[in-house]
């Protein structure tokens, strides 16, 4: 029995090793490597020079850093609760039964397939631009924007569309979430005298708040690490951040920073101070879930 044992352990470290071999050299080496670059004046050309703790404080000290993150933080703001209230709308309709059921949910779907990609970013780009689509269709109810592509006060909201508009992947979170729901609740709640809304305040929320927790965290944790579609729109409208710096997302300038400036050592400060603050706000979701997460079986 040991030795068949040892045997089957052998063989599934065996099989491992493939995946082991990817997280040491390709994950955790890295992560590694970029906290020691932090803590030092690295250019990608010369050897790396130890300061301490110089790159984080001088983080506090540059304007456009303080900017990205408060560009960063709208964005996360604005694009994470108008993303999952329309997963959350459109899964409620899509759990009527209905004709044709399947064709739509894929055709919601859809979009998300898509992904982050540049390709997706230029054809974004292209139908906000001054006399495209969308100017043309608020020009015909009277909202003359000249286009959203570099003008400060619309490039950010651009950004915000795009995220909500690929609403597909939580969208079906949620109504795997919905399908769970006993219809026994529903019908209790009717017979008490409860209409639609106080169903769903009191029924629906309650009992997919797991899901919906779920779905928070991993889009605020998506959010933060917005970076192909604000580089790709601020192309040609005023470089990294452009116009005026309202694309300036986290990400972007970090970019900016490592590939652009060649302060590497600076930009793994950035990454690591992003790593923290993501950490932070999950713990704070974590804590917070005690309140309004609620769990079937779970005792009050």
């Amino acid at each position: 029995m040991t030795r068949t044992r040892h045997g089957d352990a052998g063989a599934g470290l065996l099989f491992l090793t493939p995946w082991l071999l990817g997280m040491l050299l390709l994950t955790i080496g890295p992560m590694l490597a970029s906290l020691y670059l932090s803590f030092t004046d690295y250019n990608l050309f010369d050897a790396p020079e130890w300061i301490g703790l110089e790159n984080y404080r001088r983080m506090f000290d540059d304007p456009r850093y303080l900017q990205s993150v408060r560009v960063t933080g709208g964005y996360v703001a604005l694009a994470v609760p108008l993303k999952m209230l329309a997963a959350l709308g459109v899964a409620l309709l899509l759990n009527q039964p209905r004709r044709g059921q399947g064709l739509y949910r894929s055709a919601f779907y859809a979009p998300s397939l898509i992904g982050a990609s540049v390709s997706l970013s230029l054809v974004w780009k292209s139908i906000f631009s001054d006399g495209a689509i969308v100017d043309r269709g608020l020009g015909a109810i009277g909202l003359h924007t000249g286009g959203w592509v570099g003008r400060p006060q619309w490039s950010l909201p651009m950004l915000v569309l795009l995220a909500a508009w690929q609403f597909g992947g939580p969208m079906v979170i949620f109504l795997a979430g919905l399908k769970q729901i006993p219809a026994e609740l529903y019908e209790a709640a009717a017979v008490d005298g409860a209409g639609p809304w106080r169903r769903f305040r009191a029924v629906t929320l309650p009992m997919l708040s797991p899901v919906i927790f779920f779905n928070l965290l991993l889009e605020i944790i998506g959010a933060f690490q917005v970076f192909t579609s604000a580089f790709v729109i601020a192309t040609g409208v005023g470089g990294g951040g452009g116009p005026a710096g309202s694309t300036l997302v986290y990400t972007v300038y970090l970019y900016d920073k490592g590939f652009s400036d060649f302060r590497m050592g600076y930009a793994s400060a950035m990454a690591w101070m992003l790593v923290l603050g993501v950490g932070l706000i999950t713990a704070l979701l974590f804590r917070t879930s005690r309140v309004w997460v609620h769990y079937a079986g779970e005792k009050p």
